[in-house]
């Protein structure tokens, strides 16, 4: 299964669609504020939701519906970074709410050669995240370092860092072939 992709594989205008697609519970939610320390009602108290929200119901904290996406795109788009340089935006278009599916995609705008280093590029992208009808809830634009297939191949190639298993007294190696 591919984690990422090397500056080489990216094509601008190509879009890449999220799979599978994350069900935001209220527990979920809950948890992610309290440990990002955002106690407003609007997430995490039901009775104030339905009496003083035009919503009527709770609204899930946007920087998590963000950081699902986010997460959403590491297979498909910056498993293999080296470093994310910039978000340039991020919109909360709707909102979202518990028992709410999220979906996203990502499409290329833009690559571009590292000027300081030339084993990699840069990588300019758009997120789109939808829920369950279809509804765009939130869209951002963010600019990620990836590494060429240069710098893979100098760092042990498409699972850079990865040990290879020893025999021991224990387990004496993979079986040897013929």
């Amino acid at each position: 299964m591919q984690f990422g992709r090397s500056y080489e594989e990216f094509e601008v205008g190509a879009t890449y669609r999220h799979w599978p697609g994350k069900t935001v519970t209220e527990y979920d939610d809950h948890l992610f504020c309290l440990l990002t320390m955002n106690h407003h009602p609007l997430h995490l108290d039901e009775h104030y939701a339905q009496e003083t929200t035009q919503f009527g119901r709770n609204v899930v904290v946007g920087n998590y519906v963000y950081s699902i996406l986010l997460g959403m795109s590491v297979a498909d788009v910056s498993g293999k970074a080296i470093a994310n340089l910039e978000v340039e935006s991020l919109r909360h278009v709707a909102p979202t709410f518990h028992g709410d599916t999220l979906y996203g995609e990502t499409t290329v705008l833009d690559k571009r050669e590292s000027t300081s280093k030339d084993d990699r590029g840069v990588v300019h992208v758009e997120t789109i995240g939808y829920n369950q009808h279809g509804t765009v809830v939130c869209v951002f634009r963010r600019k990620v370092m990836v590494p060429k297939r240069s710098y893979l191949d100098a760092r042990g190639g498409e699972q850079p860092g990865r040990p290879v298993p020893q025999p021991d007294r224990n387990w004496p190696g993979p079986p040897t072939p013929g």
